[in-house]
């Protein structure tokens, strides 16, 4: 007879709804459709790097749709090829892929599923050219992955941060202030966008369009002026003025990423205030974004990204991202994906629908 196959599966970066869900989709069909043995790798790379595995059954799995986070772990700092090592109070960074790889293969691994963002697709990229099958599947509450319309987490962290905006709707009319709404996205905008229209944001600020603090301070003024004594702003932490640059919260040297962004809404509350007289007050949403059960739309797409993934292992096609187009999926190579981030477009249907009923980008 022969062996069983065995895949493995594991899940980097940055948590987001919907990791269960997929880790559930794979380890069901895998096994009750194709007599595969699951294993999952615990903490992402990490567990490939320090050879962190077990095996995941049909049981373990089971009841984990609606659950946030992920049952194996994750790091968004490990990585094969670049990975930090301490050597006294200095920080090294080492390539110990030949490691991992040589744990894959004591393991047996025929195939391995990476769930991931940009980065996380990126080292599954590398892991592909050296000879390790792979498939990936794309991860991202930014929707920033290139050659996929979609990414499971987006949807559900834009309502997420849309019903953080209503209620700072209530607030602001009640005290007549400025609220800003500060959202994850360091190069893309998605979020920003997307829950900017959808809870009525009169100022929406993102990487793609550096903002004019003058074009904003007069959005602000002709509105208190109109008798609107409130306005709504959401910014991306990554949004840019013109001529400056994002705003820092902290450096993580370990990180293969090392930067971290954070506060500029505290910024804009301030320059408002200051240009305009009226209260302001920022607020940041930070991981509560990332947090919690999936709403429907990801559920859905998260079961369909985790069964296609299998079907592309018994194919033996390896070395694809999964991505969404139109109705349908695609299979996308690995190496077309590792090209950086997929950006708003300026001429994006949606912003041109916002500016139509007034929302102002920072740029007029």
């Amino acid at each position: 007879m022969p062996s069983k196959k065995r895949i493995a599966v594991l899940t980097s970066g940055g948590d987001c709804p919907g990791l269960n869900a997929v880790i559930r989709a794979v380890t069901k069909k895998a096994i009750f459709e194709h007599g595969m043995e699951v294993i999952g790798v615990e903490d992402g790379y990490e567990g490939l790097i320090y050879n962190k595995f077990h095996k995941l059954e049909g049981l373990q799995v089971s009841g984990i749709l609606t659950l946030g986070g992920t049952i194996l772990g994750t790091s968004n700092t490990a990585n094969p090829y670049r990975q930090a090592v301490k050597r006294g109070k200095e920080i090294e960074f080492q390539d110990v892929s030949k490691t991992a790889i040589a744990n894959l293969k004591k393991m047996k691994i025929d195939c391995l599923i990476c769930i991931g963002g940009d980065g996380t697709l990126s080292t599954a990229n590398k892991l592909s050219r050296d000879g390790v099958p792979v498939v990936g599947i794309p991860k991202t509450i930014d929707n920033d992955i290139r050659h996929t319309e979609m990414t499971f987490g987006f949807s559900t962290a834009v309502e997420i941060v849309t019903e953080g905006i209503d209620r700072l709707h209530t607030t602001a009319q009640s005290h007549h202030r400025v609220m800003i709404m500060e959202v994850m996205g360091r190069r893309a905008g998605w979020i920003a966008l997307y829950s900017g229209v959808a809870g009525g944001g009169d100022i929406i600020l993102i990487p793609e369009i550096p903002y004019s603090m003058n074009w904003a301070v007069q959005k602000v003024k002709e509105r208190n002026q109109s008798g609107k004594r409130f306005s709504i702003v959401v910014v991306a932490e990554g949004a840019i003025p013109k001529g400056g640059q994002m705003v820092v919260r902290k450096i993580v040297k370990e990180s293969t990423d090392p930067v971290r962004l954070g506060g500029i809404s505290f910024v804009l509350a301030a320059q408002i205030e200051k240009l305009t007289g009226i209260d302001a007050r920022a607020v940041v949403m930070g991981h509560l974004q990332r947090g919690g059960s999936p709403n429907s739309f990801d559920r859905v797409l998260t079961t369909q990204l985790g069964t296609r993934a299998v079907d592309l292992i018994v194919k033996k096609e390896f070395g694809f991202m999964i991505g969404v187009k139109g109705n349908d999926f695609v299979n996308v190579p690995l190496d077309k994906v590792d090209q950086g981030p997929r950006l708003v477009p300026l001429n994006h249907p949606l912003i041109r629908s916002a500016k139509s009923i007034g929302t102002s980008f920072g740029d007029s």
